[in-house]
């Protein structure tokens, strides 16, 4: 093997590390994202059911092993904080999954030029 198909193929093999890390990070990513949906979904089933309730009504937050009683405009402003903060962690998660896409993208090209080149390379011996 030449030292410029030795080149190329230690070059393919960092590229290909380099991609499989940033499909691990997409995954993860992705998974994140999931988590965060069904954080927010139980968030605003709690918020629909505030809005069921009674203002008198008794309201208990769980803390450990521990049911603590919660006024509900309390409990009611605890949720609506939550539900602000998970769409702001979904929104970051959703560019950080866009920008892993594209860098994923740009990867992939680059091991298929990679790739080309050393077939091209064979073809010529």
């Amino acid at each position: 093997m030449s030292a410029t198909a030795a080149a190329l193929q230690k070059k393919l093999e960092t590229e290909s590390i380099a991609y499989q890390s940033i499909q691990k990070e997409f995954a993860q990513a992705v998974e994140s994202r999931q988590k965060l949906d069904s954080q927010l979904q139980e968030n605003k089933l709690v918020q629909e059911e505030f809005a069921l309730l009674k203002d008198d009504a008794n309201i208990y937050k769980l803390i450990g092993p521990v049911l603590v009683k919660q006024d509900k405009p309390e409990a009611k402003t605890n949720v609506d904080k939550r539900i602000d903060f998970i769409q702001a962690e979904i929104q970051r998660v959703e560019k950080q999954i866009k920008d892993l896409q594209e860098k994923s993208e740009k990867k992939k090209m680059e091991l298929v030029q990679t790739q080309t080149m050393i077939q091209q390379q064979m073809a010529a011996k």
